[in-house]
C-alpha cells in the first residue's frame, strides 16, 4: 500500500469487538529468551515506525483496549478515534516494562513531556473521553450497539480527506513530521522544499482553475 498511488487515507481498526489491540501477550513474553524479547521488540518498534512514515494519512479508530503496544500502535497514526467503550493507556510499568515501541517518544511529542511522564509513570488507563481532554484523540464518540462508533468516526474523517490534494496532503504530513523534529529555522527550510515539491503539479492548477471557474476542484494525484 506505500507504493499505491491511489491509497488517500489508511484506516486501522480491529475486526474483535472490544478490542483496538490489547498489546503483548505476556504470557508469549515469559517464554522468550532475553535475547527474543530484545529482537521482538525490535522488529515492533520497526513496524510502528513504518506505520508512522506511511506516506498518505493513518487514522486509528479505537473502539476498545488500546493497551500497551495497542496505544502505541494508534500513537503512530496520524490521527485517533475512540469511542466511549474504548481503554487505552501505556501500562507497561504495572507490569514490570516500559514502552519499548515508541510510547517514551510520541507520547510526549503528542502531549507534552510532563503529561507523558504521569502516564507512563503511572501506567493510568484513560476513557475516550478522557484522552480527548487531553489531546491524545482527535475525537471520542460514544459507542453503538455494533461496537463500531470508532470506526464510522474514521471513515467519516477520511471522506473529508478525500476530496483534498492527494500530493499536497502527503507533502504536508512530510512538512509537519519532519519540521517537529528540528529547529524551526530549519523546519521553515523543509516547508519550503515540500512547497516546492507540490508547485509543478497538475493538482494545483486545478485547484486555482476551479477557484476561478467557481467549481469544486477535480484532484487527480498529479
Amino acid at each position: 500500500m506505500r507504493e499505491d498511488r491511489q491509497v488517500r487515507v489508511l484506516i486501522f481498526r480491529s475486526g474483535v469487538k472490544g478490542v483496538f489491540c490489547a498489546g503483548a501477550d505476556l504470557k508469549e513474553r515469559e517464554q522468550m529468551s532475553e535475547a527474543e524479547v530484545g529482537v521482538f521488540v525490535q522488529r515492533l518498534r520497526g513496524l510502528m515506525n513504518e506505520i508512522a512514515a506511511f506516506p498518505a494519512p493513518t487514522i486509528a479508530a479505537m473502539d476498545g483496549f488500546a493497551l500497551g503496544g495497542g496505544l502505541e500502535l494508534a500513537l503512530a497514526c496520524d490521527l485517533r478515534v475512540a469511542a466511549s467503550s474504548a481503554v487505552m493507556g501505556l501500562i507497561e510499568t504495572t507490569r514490570g516494562l516500559l514502552p519499548g515501541a515508541g510510547g517514551t517518544q510520541r507520547l510526549p511529542r503528542c502531549l507534552g513531556v510532563a503529561l507523558a511522564k504521569e502516564l507512563i509513570f503511572t501506567g493510568r488507563r484513560l476513557s475516550g473521553a478522557q484522552a480527548q481532554a487531553l489531546g491524545l484523540v482527535n475525537h471520542a464518540v460514544t459507542q453503538n450497539e455494533e461496537g463500531n462508533a470508532a470506526y464510522h468516526r474514521a471513515r467519516a474523517l477520511a471522506q473529508e480527506i478525500l476530496p483534498q490534494a492527494p500530493i499536497a496532503v502527503r507533502l504536508g504530513k512530510v512538512a509537519i513530521d519532519r519540521g517537529t523534529e528540528v529547529d524551526i529555522a530549519s523546519g521553515m527550510a523543509i516547508e519550503g522544499i515540500c512547497y516546492a515539491q507540490n508547485i509543478p503539479t497538475r493538482d494545483r492548477l486545478e485547484g486555482m482553475a476551479a477557484f476561478r471557474e467557481k467549481r469544486p476542484p477535480r484532484f487527480v494525484g498529479e
